[in-house]
């Protein structure tokens, strides 16, 4: 039996992260504290008045591990890094998404306004990030719009020889075949910069001083075309900005909770242009407060991320140690504002009501889901605990480069993090029965040894061929207590004229083309079908765009070279004989006896 007095009595008075673990030595919940001691002993005390959710995990405790830190800073950083690692059923987690996408200006003589997400080179500037990749293909748009800047890659700029249809519909001023001077378009990308930092006001001035030079020397095209620019940058000031701290940057994070569906909205604003927003659903905040969930998407999020100089909340957390932490990151002062006022409070609600949508949409799509589900299980005559479903596809041109995907489907959406594709290599090109044998005994193979979670129910593409082929598999492998059904395509490939074939029937079943089941099926089945061609059109590329003599050990780039120029490529390597191939310079008789084999 666990001895939390012991354990405690161990404790230092000092920083550092704990960590529950069950008996199977599991991470439970991991936290940090500023004093171990006195933090892990309050879980243990009587009149604790401990939550249910906290009082379910201490019933599971069986060890408690430490780890002293030098600073709080430093445990919140170990805290946050071991909750990404480890996954804890009781922490409060947030999706570790990819990085935010920019707003790229490059360094070129010509500058290139484009799409860009990664890490950041200094001989390019940069905007954002911004909150998904439609805002910033939006600003671009925008900016093409009024300044009119080029967004072709460089190896088509550098091989045009007539300007291209966004010259046309004056998206661009052709600097690909010198239309416009240098110096005027460098002028228009110091007014793209400008409306990027919020100095709109300068941009708005720069262009007026233009009309009137244009107008005064009367060339009244000129003069008409800066007039066209400011009119657009006028309507996009009244469209996007949101504040009269037109320099400001910041992010307003908002939490909002719906029948038990928590939701965070978070609304980016750089130089003082609304750049959208994004809704974050976390894991484990069911019973959370608004401001534990909000103090973890701030410890989650901006860590090894940058930061902006201000974070607006809409609840009080422990910003002191956070403010500290992000300040250090960022390289300036970052502030932590939890009751905002006047025009920043307006940003909250925006924020607040945006949560609130967010979370009354999760629900309503989770209730869609719930009763699609239950559909499914009358419509088929399955039990009430089929809740996870697996679904299997497989993808190939005429027999290349087969790909096999598997889908799940669970807690009523898809989770992607546990999809799986499979290289199809032990059958023969074109044997569709073979590919779903393999790719069946692969995957339950590892689950019938324990390592997955055993589906409730197998969803097959394909007709009866298949159903019989999965029947064999699955009485191979000892799996009796898994639904299994066939998914073909009806008359015409038609949606909504599927056939289910389930073991037992003689005949398919037909659902008709309104029903919820039928409806859930699509949605599985067609995940699954564009999960493998995913996967089969990148391992065909890759195929297509590798020569076989990579393939050969022995043979590196030069001698490769050497092969190619003295046969005029693969086919002739492939036709010549062994007497021919040591001909070349750098190739020995053994090595072109192993390439001849290999190639044959």
């Amino acid at each position: 039996m666990f001895d939390p007095t012991e354990v405690v009595s161990s404790l230092p008075h000092l920083p550092g992260v704990y960590r529950m673990l069950n008996s199977a030595g599991e991470a439970l919940y991991v936290g940090k504290a500023l004093d171990l001691r006195k933090r892990v002993s309050s879980y243990f005390q009587k009149h604790g008045g401990q939550s249910p959710r906290i009082e379910l995990m201490l019933s599971q405790v069986a060890a408690v591990e430490v780890t002293v830190t030098r600073s709080e800073s430093e445990a919140l950083l170990l805290e946050n890094n071991l909750i990404k690692a480890l996954i804890p059923r009781y922490n409060i987690l947030f999706r570790d998404d990819k990085s935010y996408p920019y707003l790229l200006i490059t360094g070129d003589r010509f500058p290139r306004l484009g799409f860009y997400r990664g890490s950041l080179d200094k001989k390019n500037r940069y905007f954002g990030p911004f909150p998904n990749a439609g805002a910033v293909r939006e600003s671009i748009q925008l900016l093409q719009k009024v300044f009119r800047l080029r967004t072709c890659e460089d190896t088509v700029f550098r091989n045009r020889s007539r300007p291209c249809l966004l010259h046309q519909i004056r998206r661009c001023t052709a600097p690909c075949v010198n239309l416009v001077a240098e110096a005027d378009y460098a002028e228009d990308v110091r007014s793209a910069e400008l409306f990027l930092e919020g100095k709109d006001d300068e941009v708005v001035q720069r262009l007026v001083d233009k009309m009137s030079a244009a107008a005064g020397a009367q060339r009244y095209e000129e003069a008409a075309a800066f007039r066209d620019q400011i009119a657009a940058l006028r309507r996009v000031r009244e469209k996007q900005f949101v504040s009269g701290e037109s320099e400001l940057d910041a992010d307003i994070i908002a939490c909002a909770a719906v029948s038990g569906i928590t939701c965070v909205n978070l609304v980016m604003v750089r130089g003082g242009r609304h750049l959208g927003d994004r809704n974050f659903f976390p894991r484990n905040a069911d019973e959370a407060g608004a401001g534990s969930v909000l103090e973890a998407f701030v410890a989650q999020h901006y860590i090894e991320r940058a930061v902006p100089p201000l974070i607006v909340l809409g609840e009080k957390i422990e910003a002191v140690m956070l403010e500290d932490l992000l300040s250090r990151q960022a390289g300036c002062k970052v502030q932590i504002v939890t009751s905002p006022a006047g025009e920043r409070k307006a940003w909250l609600d925006m924020a607040a009501g945006n949560a609130a949508l967010g979370a009354r949409q999760r629900l309503g799509l989770q209730a869609t889901q719930e009763a699609r589900l239950q559909a499914l299980q009358q419509a088929l005559d399955l039990p009430e605990i089929v809740q996870r479903i697996e679904c299997f596809d497989v993808s190939h041109t005429m027999g290349e480069a087969a790909v096999a995907s598997c889908v799940v489907y669970d807690k009523a959406s898809m989770q992607k993090g546990e999809y799986r594709r499979f290289n199809i290599t032990g059958v023969a090109p074109g044997d569709d029965y073979g590919a779903m044998r393999e790719v069946l005994s692969r995957r339950y193979r590892r689950i019938v040894a324990g390592e997955g979670k055993m589906p409730d129910l197998v969803l097959i593409d394909g007709g009866k061929g298949q159903l019989v082929v999965a029947l064999e598999v699955f009485a191979e492998l000892g799996l009796t207590d898994v639904a299994l059904v066939a998914v073909a395509k009806g008359e015409e490939r038609k949606p909504g004229l599927e056939q289910l074939w389930m073991p037992g029937r003689d005949a398919p079943l037909q659902l008709s083309r309104d029903q919820l089941a039928l409806h859930l099926i699509q949605q599985i089945r067609d995940e699954a079908h564009r999960f493998a061609i995913q996967g089969h059109r990148a391992r065909r590329g890759r195929a297509r765009t590798t020569s076989a003599l990579e393939q050969i050990s022995g043979i590196g780039a030069r001698r490769r070279q050497r092969l190619l120029a003295r046969f005029g490529g693969l086919k002739g390597v492939l036709s010549a004989s062994v007497d021919e191939l040591a001909e070349v310079e750098g190739i020995s008789r053994t090595l072109a006896q192993k390439i001849y084999g290999e190639l044959h």
